[in-house]
């Protein structure tokens, strides 16, 4: 059970919505979310017709590994893991009607799906969601991992919205408008509190771009999240674009 909490723990930056509003009239009328969504393909979107992936944890001793396969347009979601006691897992489901599928689904695979989801196309979620999230562009900052500097892009839950309100992601975006790092600070007392990642491992899939390795601290313990197995389907091909 200890592993299950410490799973759930740090299942950490985006099992809660992540929604951002731009405020700073400065950013008009291009925002900095769209720019930063559109250097990640955003403008392609409509030609995704699925996306597979690998999700990856290595904790303190926990390793797992959540395979996902995404079909965007129809909701559609097919899931590969075990659950949180070790036993294999499949299951295939309509996103908008989890909550008539079994426990495991409602409790276990749809907030893993979301997690992981968020993981894998940040930007896009930072374009898509909105109310209740301020952003503030903080100019150029000191990277927290290594040395060199970015532009840092600051979004912080008001304390009456999301799953963990008050939460604070702190973005460091490069001059070609790629996240470079990334700092969590969790809102409230649940563990972990401070979470701190590269964004690395940058592959294309098609139209769409990918960072596939995350590594850093998660409360001053070594994190790594990464993604495997990474492809696109796009719309009128059966024939899966891997990512490299």
């Amino acid at each position: 059970m200890a592993g299950s909490k410490l799973q759930t723990s740090i299942l950490l930056l985006v099992s809660a919505l992540l929604v951002l509003v731009v405020t700073s009239g400065a950013q008009t009328p291009s925002r900095l979310d769209e720019q930063i969504a559109k250097t990640y393909g955003l403008d392609s979107w409509g030609q995704v017709e699925a996306i597979r992936y690998t999700f990856n944890l290595e904790l303190q001793g926990l390793n797992l590994s959540r395979s996902w396969v995404w079909n965007p347009k129809s909701g559609q979601i097919s899931y590969e893991g075990k659950d949180k006691d070790g036993k294999p897992v499949k299951a295939s489901y309509v996103e908008s009607e989890y909550y008539k599928e079994s426990a495991t689904v409602k409790d276990e695979v749809e907030p893993a799906f979301v997690n992981d989801n968020y993981w894998v196309i940040l930007p896009f979620h930072i374009y898509w969601d909105t109310a209740g999230i301020v952003l503030e562009d903080k100019g150029m900052q000191k990277l927290p991992l290594g040395t060199g500097s970015a532009r840092l892009i600051s979004a912080k839950y008001s304390s009456k919205v999301g799953f963990t309100p008050g939460d604070t992601w702190d973005l460091y975006i490069g001059a070609d408008n790629r996240i470079e790092q990334m700092v969590y600070h969790r809102g409230g007392p649940r563990k972990p509190g401070l979470v701190t990642v590269s964004w690395d491992g940058y592959k294309q899939a098609g139209p769409l771009l990918f960072s596939t390795d995350h590594r850093g601290t998660a409360d001053g313990k070594p994190v790594r999240v990464f993604f495997t197995n990474v492809a696109v389907k796009q719309v009128g091909s059966d024939n899966w674009i891997d990512a490299h």
